[in-house]
């Protein structure tokens, strides 16, 4: 069977920025920023992006294309005869229904949220009462299960309408308007009386800050931020140069991602910290930043709930873009290792993902004396912490080695690839960094953030 095609350039390029562009940018990176001290964090995230994101991205963008198959038979088609280097595949393909385990959850978060906003429910409330309203939307399994559920059923739904007529087309549209509704956003909260201080809180270096906080935190803050946000190490990049052709360097290609990819974390910050400080509101107030804080800033708002709900509805696309690109992910693992046609691959794994979804949606009201990383975490936590903390940093090491190492794909093989078509190449002098730092790198990613 001929491996489907994207349709256009633009397509590959926003639905790898989309698969990019998650709950990590638009909620994670503005609060860290608040906690780390502001542009000094930023500056430091900006470093890592480039020299950990960047390469990994073109490393994974290269065994996908050169692969032309999906995480878990892309090594079949790459390693040398006898070799082990597939089992990971395996793990990959695990990774990615453990991330849809806890984010299909999340992603019904911003959809809630959005029902509450443009309904008023948030309407004259305070702090407390915002608060309130937050629990108990987790308290209700209904709720939770069945935002979840229509999550899972609307993005199997479009992936199952074909790559191109379904998922590129919802994606191009979704992404465009993501990136549309920021900027008016950005620029509404950036008019406020009184945002002029969170502008310089967010955009100017404050060193001192970063000295009182720590120099090592903010440098692994923002080392841990860069990695995690380009979701590398499950193969969810590789698919997309699986359905690519060789008319573009996959160095250029990853640059052109990782810019968006910031792009929509640094507007995030636009948004989020000139409101905070017009409002008299500490931007270091961590994840309750979104579901807590920022209703409450909504209703003092003029507008506010035209703004709010604008706001969640970019919150969703966010969230919902990294959905459909690793449902696309599971879809073509599953087409690859049992042969099946997309509409039944989408049957099963719509079913599969909603079963496998459940203790996370549940886990907040009746499982919620399941604590499993300790007194107030919840299964969100502990999923959250295995695909954070291990399946992305050691899949990441897996893969630089495997395309880096003679004992795996090389480095030739990874530069004749990457470097095919117009655009920034691969050097030599890369080969040094890419094959003996690189990987140090990435495993001290992962010694420190476990």
């Amino acid at each position: 069977m001929e491996r489907e095609r994207l349709g256009s350039r633009l397509g590959f390029i926003l639905l790898s920025a989309g698969c990019a562009i998650g709950i990590g940018n638009v909620w994670k990176f503005p609060y860290m920023a608040g906690q780390y001290g502001g542009g000094a964090f930023v500056l430091c995230y900006l470093f890592f992006l480039i020299i950990l994101g960047i390469p990994v991205m073109t490393i994974e963008f290269s065994l996908g294309r050169a692969s032309g198959k999906s995480p878990v038979k892309l090594y079949h088609a790459l390693e040398k005869p006898g070799q082990k280097w597939h089992l990971h595949g395996y793990a990959a393909m695990a990774g990615n229904y453990l991330l849809m385990m806890f984010y299909t959850t999340v992603a019904g978060w911003m959809l809630h949220y959005f029902f509450y906003m443009a309904d008023g429910t948030f309407v004259n409330t305070d702090v407390e009462a915002v608060g309130n309203i937050f629990g108990n939307m987790l308290a209700n399994p209904f709720g939770m299960v069945g935002f979840m559920a229509i999550v899972v059923l609307l993005g199997f739904f479009i992936c199952s309408r074909g790559l191109q007529n379904g998922l590129e087309k919802v994606s191009k549209f979704m992404m465009l308007a993501l990136l549309a509704i920021m900027v008016i956003l950005a620029v509404n909260s950036i008019l406020l009386k009184g945002a002029g201080e969170g502008l310089r809180f967010y955009l100017l270096p404050d060193f001192d800050r970063m000295a009182e906080i720590g120099i090592g935190s903010v440098l692994l803050g923002a080392m841990t931020q860069a990695f995690f946000t380009l979701s590398l190490g499950i193969g969810a990049m590789a698919i997309w140069g699986s359905y690519i052709g060789k008319e573009r360097t996959l160095l250029g290609e990853a640059l052109n991602v990782a810019v968006l990819d910031t792009f929509v974390a640094f507007v995030s910050g636009l948004i989020i910290f000139p409101a905070c400080f017009a409002y008299d509101v500490s931007p270091d107030s961590g994840p309750s930043l979104i579901f807590v804080t920022l209703p409450n800033i909504f209703n003092h708002m003029p507008a506010g709930r035209l703004w709010g709900s604008l706001f969640f509805v970019f919150m969703f696309f966010a969230a919902f873009s990294t959905v459909l690109a690793v449902f696309e992910n599971i879809i073509s693992c599953c087409m690859d290792l049992f042969g099946w046609a997309r509409k039944k691959a989408c049957f099963f794994n719509a079913l599969a993902v909603i079963l496998l979804s459940l203790p996370c949606a549940l886990g907040y009201n009746i499982l919620s004396g399941f604590q499993p990383r300790g007194a107030g975490s919840t299964v969100l936590d502990l999923e959250d912490f295995l695909v954070s903390n291990l399946f992305l940093p050691l899949g990441s090491l897996i893969y630089v080695i495997f395309a880096t190492s003679r004992y795996g794909w090389g480095w030739e093989n990874l530069t004749a690839e990457a470097n095919q078509g117009k655009g920034l190449k691969l050097a030599r002098w890369m080969r040094m960094y890419m094959t003996y730092i690189l990987p140090v790198i990435v495993l001290a990613v992962f010694l420190l953030s476990i």
